[in-house]
């Protein structure tokens, strides 16, 4: 897959630039050598504006980071979790090499914890995710999932566009396998059976909502404040024919109601914010039998940690992936067992790599419907996540749960992959 993309010289810092001589200069190279420095001498040379080039390492450099400005040197400096994005999307910052490659080589080299100097800036110019009330969270999902239908069409999965983790039987299945045995893992995760009701809190384009109606005789009722995606479902419910069993409801999590026998969401909690899992705890306990189960499927990390800077500036406003002890705060308060953990995060690397692999071959069309600089970020931001997956920065965790008094669920997982074993029999589903 290609990481090359047209560059914007029209958002370079067109002002003269001043000779790279004098005191400021030499707070400039010492600034170009405390980034590499930092970064423990990583196999990546920094080329500057006037075509000199920096390099500590042992080994011929892997990438070249050309840095076209002295004004993207000094942002990069300044914050370069924020300001790294910005000018590579503007064209300010241009990978020479691989930008998998670049970016990997980048995280593997970040100090993770203590000590470090773009650690502790890391910590100084850390951002807090913008708080998900209802007001905010309607604006938040507006800025990324009603970018429009069309752009979601274009390199998502064909059958269910799923915007989420995929699964993959095997390493050769294709990205609509992986998404519709992704659909089966749920629904067995889950027990459905004929005349379940369900109710599902996110629900993207309605995919699994579809997918439990037709296949699994489940009726249905999903909630999302997104109006593109909920206008967008509720067309495909009638297309199908399942409008009698699924309805979808443009409406907050919060105010789901009725009671049902299982409750999932699938890449939802992302964007509900820790402080809000109580009150998902909450909705949850309040709409689910006693009979019931539930799965919740979410981007996690292994330890607290902010979302990238940019990405939640520029991508995903308001989110933020838990981890296991944080998402527990949803289960405790109301007896809740958790059956089942799985971490599917390499599931999600690959998901991720088709996404990309897709978008790269329509990103002609992508750039007629935005710009270049919108083309640019989402391939930032699609590498930089395939990376997180890979290096363990980000994890994929699908929680089972009941109450604590029931007993009704299987004693091995033998049901989840009786039938996994065959491709045919999944694209045909």
């Amino acid at each position: 897959m290609s990481s090359k993309g047209k560059e914007l010289p029209l958002d370079i810092d067109t002002r003269p630039i001043t000779p790279t001589t004098g005191a400021l200069w030499a707070v400039e190279k010492r600034m170009v050598r405390a980034l590499l420095r930092a970064l423990n001498d990583p196999p990546i040379a920094i080329r500057v504006w006037d075509g000199q080039t920096f390099y500590r390492g042992q080994s011929p450099p892997e990438v070249t980071l050309r840095v076209r400005d002295r004004r993207a040197l000094w942002q990069l400096t300044a914050d370069p979790d924020l300001y790294f994005g910005d000018a590579y999307s503007t064209g300010r910052i241009v990978v020479e090499g691989d930008l998998l490659n670049f970016v990997q080589l980048v995280s593997r080299s970040l100090p993770q914890s203590g000590g470090g100097w773009l650690s502790v800036l890391r910590s100084i110019t850390s951002r807090a995710p913008r708080t998900n009330t209802l007001h905010r969270s309607r604006r938040n999902i507006h800025h990324h999932y009603d970018l429009s239908n069309k752009f979601y069409t274009l390199w998502l999965d064909s059958e269910y566009l799923q915007y989420t983790c995929a699964y993959f039987p095997t390493p050769a299945a294709t990205l609509e396998q992986a998404q519709i045995a992704k659909l089966h893992h749920v629904c067995r995760k889950l027990g459905l059976k004929p005349g379940d009701e369900v109710v599902e809190a996110g629900c993207g384009w309605g995919g699994l909502g579809l997918f439990m109606a037709k296949h699994y005789g489940a009726n249905v009722r999903a909630y999302n404040i997104s109006h593109e995606q909920i206008v967008f479902a509720t067309n495909r419910a009638k297309d199908m024919g399942v409008e009698d069993r699924v309805v979808y409801i443009e409406d907050d999590y919060r105010n789901i109601s009725g009671t049902y026998d299982k409750f999932v969401s699938v890449g939802m909690l992302e964007h509900v914010g820790v402080a809000n899992y109580k009150s998902l705890g909450h909705v949850i306990h309040r709409c689910l039998r006693e009979s019931g189960c539930g799965l919740i499927h979410s981007i996690g990390r292994n330890r607290p940690r902010l979302m990238n800077a940019w990405i939640e500036k520029r991508i995903f406003p308001g989110a933020y992936p838990p981890t296991l002890k944080e998402m527990t705060e949803i289960f405790e308060g109301h007896d809740f067992s958790i059956l089942d953990v799985e971490n599917l995060r390499l599931h999600y690397a690959k998901t991720l790599e088709h996404w990309l692999e897709r978008f790269n071959a329509v990103e002609g069309r992508v750039r007629e419907m935005f710009d270049e600089r919108f083309v640019k970020a989402w391939r930032l931001y699609l590498t930089g996540s395939i990376s997180a997956f890979l290096l363990g920065e980000l994890q994929l965790f699908q929680i089972v749960f009941n109450r604590g008094a029931n007993n009704e669920f299987p004693l091995t997982r033998e049901h989840l992959y009786q039938t996994h074993s065959s491709l045919n029999e999944l694209h045909s589903k």
